[in-house]
């Protein structure tokens, strides 16, 4: 957090913050730096950002897993956390990638989230998957090593 304000006031840039989950002990696996610094500390840096306006505001990041942090109930504690910040929330539609723990949410339940959150006053645009044919869309890079073969990825893909 000691660098976001600074950050706004000297190269005044908008500011993205990668959220991901509502509460400290998810974020703490998914953004690990959240041990450092959890949520509370960083919605008070956010609150104090240099120029925050409505024309000014900060862009949340929220990666959306099945059965993780996509239902009902974190959709009201993200606006319950976010209330007094201009924000505008990106829901993104997870990319799994073989052996990845984690499933995206049905386009249903994402839906549902946006809607929650637009209720509430805050745009909530639902990213549009690109890559996922190539596993190359956010979040599924891999090594050279790793990557599989076309063939593999269909195979996958048809699934």
């Amino acid at each position: 957090m000691p660098y976001i304000e600074p950050t706004g006031r000297e190269i005044d840039v908008m500011l993205a913050i990668s959220l991901h989950a509502v509460r400290d002990d998810l974020r703490d696996v998914l953004v690990p730096i959240n041990k450092k610094w959890p949520i509370a500390e960083l919605l008070d840096a956010c609150r104090n950002y240099p120029g925050l306006s409505n024309a000014r505001r900060i862009t949340f990041e929220y990666v959306m897993l099945d059965g993780i942090n996509d239902s009902d109930a974190e959709a009201k504690e993200l606006v319950r956390l976010l209330a007094g910040i201009p924000a505008k929330i990106n829901l993104i539609p997870f990319n799994p990638w073989p052996g990845s723990n984690y499933g995206t949410s049905p386009s249903s339940r994402i839906e549902r989230f946006a809607d929650i959150v637009n209720r509430a006053g805050y745009a909530s645009p639902v990213r549009t998957p690109r890559g996922r044919d190539i596993f190359a869309a956010c979040g599924q890079l891999k090594s050279e090593s790793e990557r599989l073969s076309k063939k593999d990825r269909e195979a996958i893909l048809a699934l």
